[in-house]
């Protein structure tokens, strides 16, 4: 017998965020400690054409990226690595590190953070956004 899920979203329902206005990436809201308590971020992070992360590290906290579609280029400590759908990273902690989209096309990434670290309430108290068709598609598995 299935266990009914204590939390769950559908894709046609997420609350995008752009953490400032000028930023070339934003995000999709599946989890976090602000909105449901929990003690990860888990994010699908959308970045523009040329869209890239400011470069950034975490004290105590790692990082996951799963490339869902797209393509781009991930840095750590200097290294660079190329990205596409299907590739998975995990930058650990006092690892500086740059996600930078350098295609003509979206990049999407599932992105959680585990401890939070603050990521949750930075990316909510930035500024709302409608996701576009686009990326319903994307996230749904129909694009």
């Amino acid at each position: 017998m299935m266990s009914v899920p204590v939390l769950a979203r559908r894709a046609a329902d997420l609350r995008g965020f752009r953490i400032a206005p000028g930023d070339t990436n934003y995000f999709a809201c599946l989890f976090d400690p602000v909105a449901d308590g929990v003690s990860f971020t888990m994010v699908v992070e959308i970045f523009a054409p040329g869209g890239r992360t400011p470069p950034n590290t975490h004290s105590l906290a790692e990082e996951c990226f799963f490339v869902l579609k797209g393509s781009g280029k991930a840095f750590a400590d200097g290294v660079e690595m190329p990205v596409g759908p299907g590739d998975a990273f995990v930058l650990r902690p006092g690892v500086e590190h740059v996600v930078l989209n350098d295609t003509a096309e979206k990049l999407y990434c599932l992105t959680f953070m585990t401890p939070n670290e603050g990521f949750a309430e930075l990316i909510r108290n930035g500024t709302p956004i409608d996701l576009p068709a686009e990326d319903i598609a994307v996230i749904t598995g129909a694009a």
